[in-house]
């Protein structure tokens, strides 16, 4: 990816974070973190991922509550961040944070097996078919 569009992306991330954290009164829009932006090299589009603390629910009406304020969003993307064209902003949830938790849950229950320097039972055997008693 171009170093331009690397900075461009940073900027709208870093705008993006301020505004929603400071100026955005939806009550749908709950604690989010910016956590990326993906924009396409014409600067028509951009990808925003977030991620949202609390439930399915929480996450969903989040992601409503931005979406339905793009347009206040572009308009602050426009004023901070001097591009030729200001892209549409798409909001993404970022899944990153719960597979990382999901791993990390996974190893610490095989954790005190690699302690002992053991290895952790899966219910397989060396061959990787399920074994039979």
């Amino acid at each position: 990816m171009a170093h331009r569009l690397l900075k461009v992306n940073e900027a709208i991330r870093e705008t993006l974070s301020r505004v929603i954290t400071e100026g955005l009164k939806d009550p749908r829009v709950g604690f989010v973190t910016v956590t990326g932006v993906e924009t396409s090299p014409d600067l028509r589009h951009a990808k925003v991922f977030v991620s949202v603390l609390g439930s399915p629910r929480d996450r969903q009406q989040t992601l409503a509550g931005l979406q339905s304020s793009h347009g206040y969003l572009q308009d602050r993307i426009a004023a901070a961040v001097r591009l030729k064209r200001t892209p549409q902003l798409e909001f993404l949830y970022d899944d990153s944070i719960d597979r990382g938790l999901r791993i990390e849950a996974v190893l610490r229950r095989f954790e005190p097996a690699l302690a002992d320097g053991g290895t952790p039972v899966t219910g397989q055997d060396d061959d990787g078919e399920e074994g039979r008693e």
